[in-house]
C-alpha cells in the first residue's frame, strides 16, 4: 500500500487518474481533465510528498511568489478546491487530498510512479513542462541558489554553528532538546470505515505504551488524550492543558492486510514541525512499527534511551494479523459491555458482550500464543468496572496475567494488573506492594502507576506517602483530577466534588453516587437522597427513583434510603447486584446490623469496598463496633 513502483517517465498514477508531468496534464481513464495552472502545481507538490504533510507555508514558498503573499490564503484555498473538484474529491470525506487543520494538506491515496523533487515552482514551471522541456529550474535560478547556499554557509560559520547542530535548525523544529514531555493525540481513522475506529484507538494506545517505556520522557496517559479526540483546539492550547512540550498526531489507514500510519511531532511552544513520516507495513508488523516510531521520536528530540529500552525496541516480533483482529474484536465487545454496566434491563446484553469479548481474546491467543495484549484483556474482562460480575473468570485471569509477565516482564500494565489482583482478591498486601513498586520502577512517568500505588498506600493508612504519589500522578497527567480518585477525610470537600461533577459530566452516575455518599457522611440526608434519585434515573431504575421521590416528598429522607435498600436486597436475590452500596448506605445511617450483614456478603465476594475499611469515612459510625475490628483482622488490614 502506497509503495512506489516503476512507471513510465513523468507519469504518476492513482486510482483511475494519471498525471503526465511532462505534458502538464491530469487525465482520468485516458481522458484529459481541465485543471488550471496553480491547482496542477499543488497536485504536483502533494504527489511529490505523497503520504506526508505539506504545510501551507511550504506551498506558499514553492508556488506563490513573495509579491503575491497578500493573496496567498485565498489562492491556496481556491487551488485546493479546484483540484478537489477535478478529482471528484471532498474536504469532508477525502479520498485523495486530506486537510489537516492548522497544518496543511496530505495526499492519502497510494500512488505509482515517481515525482522528481523540486526546489521551487513558479509560473514558468508548467509552461516548461508543456513545451516538453525536462528541466524544472532555469540556469539563472540554479546560479542564484548556489550563491545563496554559499552565503548561508558563511553565515553559519560566522555564528559558530557546529556540524552536529545543523540538523535541528535546517529542520525548523526549534530547540528540540526542550521536549521532555509528550502527548499522543488519538490517531485519526482515515479508512472511511467507522468500525476501524477501534483499530486506530488501539494503535494510539500502543504508541503511548511504547513511548512510556522511555524513562527520560514523560508521556500523558491515554485517558487524558482521549478527551481531545476529534477536537479542533489549536495544538499549543492542547499542550498547555496537558502540560507537555510536544504533541504527536497522525492518522491510520487500514486496507486488508496493509496498514499506513502517518505520524508527526510538533514542538508545542513554537507550533513547529519537528519530524513527520509515513509508514506502510503489513499488519503483522504493526507492533514493530509502533516501536520504530517511538524510538525515532526519542532520537529526534535527543532524549536518552537506555540500552535495555533500545533492546526492547529492536527485539519485537511480528504479530499474527488474525490474532490482532480477534483482539480488536474483543476490545470492541468489552467497550460495549462497559457502556451497559449496572444499567437496568441490560444485564443479559452485558453478559453476552463480556462472553463474546473473552471468546475473542481466546481466539487471539489460539492464533498467536505469545500475543501479550490478549492475556491482559482477559483480566480486564473480569471486572470492567468496580463490580465482579463473573468471578468464575478469576482463575483464568490469574493464568493470563502470569503468562503475560512471563512473555514480557517489563510491561508496566501487567504488573499493575497483577498488583490489583493480589490486593483486591487475595488481600495479599505485601505481595501487591512489590508489584506496584515494580510498576513504578519500570514506568516512573506513568500516571496510572503512581495513582494506583497511591490508592494502595491510602488503603494501608500511609497517607503522606499516598499524597506524594497522588501529586506525582497529577503532575504527570494534569488533565485528570487524580485528587478526586480518592478523598482523604481531612481533604474532602463537598464543594470540590460538586465542581468536579459540573466540570466533567453531570450525567455521570458514579460521581453522583459518590457525591450522595459524601452528603450522607455529613448527615445531610436530604441532599443525599436528591443525588440518589438522579443515580437511579441515570441507570434506568425508574421504579426506585419513583419510590425515592415519594419518600423525599414526605420529608422522610432516612426512610427513603432504607426503603431503597430493601428493594435492592429483594432484587439481589434474583440477579447480581454489588453489595458495597447497601453496606455504605446502612453504615451512613448507623444501622449496624444491616451494615455488617452486607459487609459479610462483600467479604465473601471480595468486593472492592472491603479494601477501604481502614480509611473511608463512611464507616466511622460503625467503627466502634467490635465486629468492625474483627473484620479488619480477617482481611489482615492493620488496625
Amino acid at each position: 500500500m502506497g509503495a512506489v513502483t516503476p512507471s513510465k517517465a513523468g507519469i504518476i498514477r492513482f486510482g483511475l487518474y494519471e498525471v503526465d508531468l511532462d505534458a502538464g496534464e491530469l487525465r482520468k481513464q485516458g481522458v484529459k481533465l481541465k485543471l488550471q495552472e496553480q491547482p496542477f502545481q499543488v497536485l504536483q507538490v502533494l504527489l511529490e510528498r505523497a503520504g506526508e504533510i505539506v504545510t501551507r507555508e511550504e506551498l506558499q514558498k514553492r508556488i506563490w511568489p513573495s509579491d503575491t503573499f497578500v493573496d496567498f490564503e485565498g489562492g491556496v484555498n481556491n487551488a485546493v478546491k479546484r483540484l478537489r473538484d477535478a478529482l471528484g474529491d471532498s474536504a469532508e470525506n477525502p479520498r485523495f487530498v486530506e486537510t489537516l487543520p492548522r497544518r496543511g494538506y496530505r495526499f492519502i491515496w497510494p500512488v505509482t510512479g515517481k515525482v522528481t523533487a523540486i526546489s521551487n515552482i513558479d509560473s514558468t514551471t508548467v509552461t516548461n513542462a508543456r513545451s516538453n522541456a525536462p528541466q524544472f529550474i532555469r540556469r539563472p535560478l540554479r546560479i542564484g541558489i548556489q550563491i545563496g547556499l554559499v552565503l548561508a554557509l558563511l553565515v553559519l560559520a560566522i555564528v559558530g554553528f557546529a556540524p552536529h547542530n545543523w540538523r535541528p535548525h535546517w529542520r525548523g523544529g526549534g530547540n528540540v532538546s526542550q521536549i521532555r514531555s509528550i502527548a499522543v493525540l488519538p490517531l485519526q481513522n482515515l479508512s472511511g470505515d467507522p468500525s476501524q475506529d477501534y483499530f486506530a484507538d488501539a494503535m494510539t494506545e500502543e504508541l503511548i505504551t511504547e513511548l512510556s517505556r522511555i524513562r527520560a520522557l514523560r508521556v500523558t496517559s491515554r485517558t487524558s488524550v482521549m478527551l481531545f479526540k476529534r477536537t479542533d483546539k489549536p495544538l499549543p492550547e492542547i499542550a498547555r492543558v496537558l502540560g507537555v512540550d510536544g504533541i504527536v498526531e497522525g492518522s491510520v489507514v487500514r486496507s486488508g492486510d496493509r496498514v499506513r500510519i502517518t505520524a508527526q511531532l510538533i514542538h508545542a511552544a513554537k507550533d513547529t514541525n519537528v519530524w513527520a513520516k509515513t509508514y506502510d507495513r503489513d499488519m503483522q508488523d504493526v507492533l514493530e512499527l509502533q516501536s520504530t516510531v517511538a524510538s525515532t521520536i526519542a532520537r529526534e528530540i535527543n532524549v536518552e534511551v537506555t540500552p535495555r529500552e533500545q533492546s526492547h525496541f529492536s527485539s519485537l516480533r511480528p504479530v499474527n494479523h488474525k490474532a490482532l483482529d480477534a483482539y480488536l474484536d474483543g476490545r470492541h465487545h468489552l467497550g460495549k459491555a462497559s457502556q451497559l454496566d449496572l444499567h437496568n434491563g441490560l444485564e443479559k446484553a452485558y453478559d453476552k458482550e463480556v462472553k463474546e469479548a473473552v471468546a475473542s481474546f481466546d481466539q487471539a491467543i489460539a492464533e498467536d500464543p505469545d500475543y501479550v495484549p490478549a492475556y491482559l484483556a482477559i483480566y480486564d474482562s473480569l471486572a470492567p468496572g468496580n463490580d465482579v460480575k463473573h468471578p468464575e473468570l478469576l482463575p483464568k485471569a490469574r493464568i493470563a496475567l502470569a503468562k503475560a509477565l512471563q512473555l514480557d516482564e517489563s510491561l508496566v500494565q501487567a504488573h499493575l494488573d497483577y498488583a490489583s489482583l493480589l490486593m483486591r482478591w487475595d488481600w495479599n498486601w505485601a505481595a501487591a506492594e512489590k508489584e506496584f513498586l515494580r510498576a513504578v520502577e519500570l514506568g516512573p512517568n506513568s500516571a496510572d502507576a503512581h495513582q494506583l500505588y497511591s490508592d494502595y498506600l491510602a488503603v494501608m493508612g500511609r497517607r503522606e506517602e499516598a499524597r506524594k504519589e497522588q501529586e506525582l500522578a497529577q503532575q504527570l497527567d494534569p488533565e485528570h483530577n487524580h485528587f478526586a480518585d480518592f478523598d482523604f477525610p481531612e481533604d474532602w470537600s463537598l464543594d470540590r466534588d460538586r465542581e468536579y461533577l459540573d466540570a466533567t459530566d453531570p450525567n455521570d452516575g458514579e460521581r453522583r453516587a459518590v457525591l450522595g455518599k459524601h452528603f450522607e457522611i455529613e448527615g445531610r440526608y436530604k441532599e443525599a437522597v436528591e443525588q440518589y434519585i438522579k443515580v437511579a434515573e441515570l441507570y434506568g431504575y425508574l421504579d426506585w427513583a419513583t419510590m425515592l421521590q415519594r419518600d423525599y416528598g414526605k420529608g422522610d429522607y432516612k426512610g427513603a434510603i432504607r426503603n431503597w435498600m430493601a428493594a435492592w436486597d429483594a432484587l439481589s436475590k434474583r440477579r447480581y447486584l454489588p453489595p458495597f452500596w447497601p453496606a455504605f448506605l446502612y453504615a451512613g445511617l448507623n444501622d449496624r446490623d444491616q451494615a455488617f450483614a452486607w459487609l459479610e456478603r462483600a467479604y465473601q465476594e471480595h468486593d472492592w469496598c472491603i479494601m477501604y475499611l481502614k480509611v473511608d469515612a463512611i464507616w466511622d459510625p460503625i467503627r466502634p463496633d467490635p465486629r468492625f475490628k474483627r473484620l479488619l483482622q480477617r482481611v489482615e488490614l492493620p488496625t
